[in-house]
């Protein structure tokens, strides 16, 4: 499991064009993990570490074994190709998450292997995901040893070069589809919370010099309403922070004796622990201008969960269904780990399985083509068809009939409560919110039919932009909330509109 860049899987695709290039950033993505495509675990290919050093288990057991230069190459060329993100394009994910370590960004900057485990070994590729001294005690973090040396000064410091090194030579190199940077994956900060702290304060800021917009995503050590705290308290001096949770139901003992049944009630159940948390961690960074995503989940079961289960195929099925549907309310994404497996047939982890056997579904998303045939068949007033009525004309139509639906709503609602109110600041604001999401579908006119449509993810940013904009053009006030409320409303009615036509 790991930290990552992020990056679409049709690198020279960019759907996005004009004016719609400053929300790019904030688009809601149906995902998955490559693993073990460069931070390699054994669990999910072995060949690599077939003459790996003992214990075998980790990158730099492999880098010590003999062939490494060999066998490293033949499997970075060969565990992914072209195929593998066709396949994973025509089933509508529209980005991937790569785990790395920082070795191998020292084909950016030799620098970043000095003084370190792999100084003598590694002369390889580049791009994040085990920190020098490792952040946690597991093998996926670079070594085998389980001591955890990240917090300490110079190995915290290292870390800041190396996410330095590599998001300067990514923005030098014009890519337009990476989609954020997590500084760290999994860190186990035990006494050092506040090191952890000040490290993300300080390395944010040094990023953010290097690239002021990209999304900057940290993981929350399963501490998740601390790390949404330090966010929100951030949030003026360290924009666009996205909060990274990983989510898992198969590892404890109370996992293994919770029957499957249960695990999918336990995520249904907006009343039940997980829903109330997601909603709640949701709210507060919405507020703060940031989201939270779900950046490794799969749909793996304790052997215990499934025991006396008849079809579990069709329990397996609802367990992944319950997943994406609490994602999809909560989250600007959700990363399934991983992507495939050496050994086939494991339907919990493996992606590729997973759809194969039927217990994921075959397409995720919003595909084009049925976006085409609700434009051509939805937008259309029915009355005007034959007398010149064009599809602009049909969108302002339906913006004007939806803003003034929801604007009186939102009056009629607030008249209970007497008070100093600026209910045009709503109606500016819903007018902006519909006309942002309209910019996502209509640029559906770039993508292949058979690709998926772009969506707002980070809605939270897209407020707080839109809002200060609003503030730049319109002037303070106490009612911003308003502007906010119906931005907000803007993007999910004209998201029903295209998606359902209602």
């Amino acid at each position: 499991m790991s930290p990552a860049i992020e990056g679409p899987s049709r690198p020279a695709h960019r759907p996005f064009q004009g004016a719609l290039i400053e929300i790019a950033e904030d688009v809601d993505k149906s995902m998955v993990e490559v693993g073990s495509w460069f931070v390699l675990e054994r669990w999910i290919t072995d060949a690599p570490f077939r003459h790996a050093e003992d214990p075998g288990q980790s990158d730099l057991d492999v880098a010590r074994g003999t062939q490494a230069k060999q066998i490293l190459e033949h499997h970075w060329d060969t565990w992914i190709t072209e195929e593998d993100f066709t396949w994973i394009a025509d089933r509508g994910i529209n980005t991937v998450r790569i785990p790395i370590g920082y070795y191998h960004v020292c084909g950016a900057d030799p620098s970043v292997l000095q003084g370190t485990d792999f100084a003598d070994h590694f002369n390889v590729y580049e791009d994040l995901h085990a920190a020098p001294g490792k952040q946690n005690r597991d093998a996926h973090s670079g070594t085998s040893s389980p001591d955890t040396k990240f917090f300490t000064k110079q190995n915290m410091a290292h870390t800041t070069h190396v996410l330095t090194v590599l998001l300067t030579r990514l923005s030098a190199s014009s890519l337009p589809n990476i989609v954020g940077i997590e500084l760290i994956n999994e860190p186990a900060p035990e006494n050092h919370i506040s090191e952890l702290q000040k490290w993300y304060i300080d390395t944010s800021r040094a990023l953010r010099k290097i690239d002021p917009r990209i999304p900057i995503y940290i993981g929350d050590a399963w501490q998740t309403d601390q790390w949404a705290g330090f966010i929100e308290a951030n949030s003026q001096n360290l924009p666009f922070l996205v909060l990274d949770h990983h989510l898992y139901r198969c590892f404890t003992q109370q996992d293994a004796s919770t029957p499957v049944a249960q695990h999918i009630h336990n995520l249904r159940d907006p009343n039940a622990s997980t829903p109330q948390t997601f909603a709640r961690i949701s709210q507060k960074l919405q507020s703060a201008g940031s989201a939270l995503i779900v950046g490794e989940w799969s749909g793996a079961l304790n052997p215990g969960s499934l025991h006396g289960v008849s079809n579990e195929i069709e329990m397996r099925r609802d367990y992944i269904a319950a997943q994406l549907a609490l994602y999809e309310q909560y989250c600007a994404g959700y990363y399934f780990w991983t992507y495939k497996k050496e050994h086939l047939g494991d339907k919990g982890w493996s992606f590729r399985d997973a759809v194969d056997a039927g217990v994921f579904p075959a397409q995720v998303g919003i595909w084009a083509d049925r976006i085409r045939d609700k434009m051509r068949m939805g937008l259309k007033n029915k009355d005007n068809v034959n007398n010149g009525s064009n599809d602009s004309d049909d969108n302002t139509r339906k913006k004007d009939e939806a803003r003034a639906k929801a604007l009186d709503e939102h009056a009629r609602y607030w008249a209970q409560y007497p008070g100093h109110y600026e209910h045009w600041r709503f109606s500016a604001g819903f007018v902006r919110g519909w006309d942002d999401a309209w910019l996502f579908f209509t640029s559906i006119s770039s993508l292949p039919a058979s690709r998926t449509v772009p969506e707002l993810g980070f809605k939270g940013a897209c407020v707080k932009r839109r809002t200060a904009e609003h503030v730049k053009e319109k002037g303070g006030s106490g009612s911003l909330w308003e502007f906010e409320h119906g931005y907000s409303q803007g993007i999910n009615v004209a998201y029903d509109e295209m998606v359902t036509g209602n």
